[in-house]
């Protein structure tokens, strides 16, 4: 029996290029509200691709989606993110760990980003990150999220000293949330379009209107060495 696994996708233009791969061999759309979902198979997997929407509520609905209502093995992101230390422009990391950067109730005596329960760094599926750190040109690294466009010098620098981030994005660690809830093995795929600094949206904007195949392609690769 084929894996069944989740693809996501926040935007239009991220979501684009697996969409024309997959309906050029064989794929279909299951539906296009709330969001666009397709549906491919390949040699050794069923995969359901969601076009999410941007942002950490967006991205927790549609891994909820992929998890209860299509009974998804697993789930799998990528997508573009900002550099805070040690990345460059073009740059493929696969997350090693998830933190919402942009959660603080430190006011009740809590460390920023963790929640009541405990919990505030989520870790990437061991076995899915091997398979993706297995493929050349994907590095690990440590990811950081909030639900806003980071494009601060002075927020970089504060999110790289109390989280020691690597990149940051929209995403990652609401969908890593909702795996960990859920016992659903998760990993994200991100590619380094800016240096989440003052010209990051236009860095990020450049990137973004490739709509490049390059993520699509390693998370095809990834499926196929589980």
């Amino acid at each position: 029996m084929k894996q069944k696994i989740g693809f996501l996708f926040a935007d239009s233009m991220e979501f684009k290029p697996f969409s024309e791969i997959a309906l050029a061999d064989g794929g279909s759309f299951l539906s296009k509200r709330p969001m666009n979902v397709i549906r491919y198979e390949t040699e050794n997997a069923e995969i359901i691709a969601v076009e999410s929407g941007l942002g950490k509520v967006n991205a927790a609905f549609a891994a909820t989606l992929l998890i209860v209502d299509h009974q998804v093995d697993a789930v799998l992101n990528a997508g573009l993110s900002g550099a805070i230390q040690h990345l460059h422009k073009g740059d493929v990391v696969a997350g090693t760990s998830y933190v919402e950067c942009d959660f603080d109730i430190s006011p009740l005596g809590f460390p920023a980003g963790e929640k009541p329960d405990g919990t505030g760094v989520h870790a990437a599926s061991d076995k899915l990150l091997a398979a993706a750190t297995s493929i050349e040109g994907v590095s690990p690294a440590r990811l950081g999220t909030g639900d806003f466009f980071l494009a601060d010098p002075v927020k970089k620098e504060e999110y790289r000293k109390q989280f020691d981030i690597e990149a940051f994005d929209m995403e990652t660690a609401a969908l890593a949330t909702v795996c960990d809830r859920l016992e659903t093995p998760f990993l994200a795929i991100r590619k380094i379009s800016d240096d989440a600094g003052d010209v990051a949206s236009d860095s990020y904007l450049e990137m973004n209107a490739l709509a490049e195949t390059a993520l699509s392609e390693v998370l095809l690769d990834l499926v196929s060495r589980l």
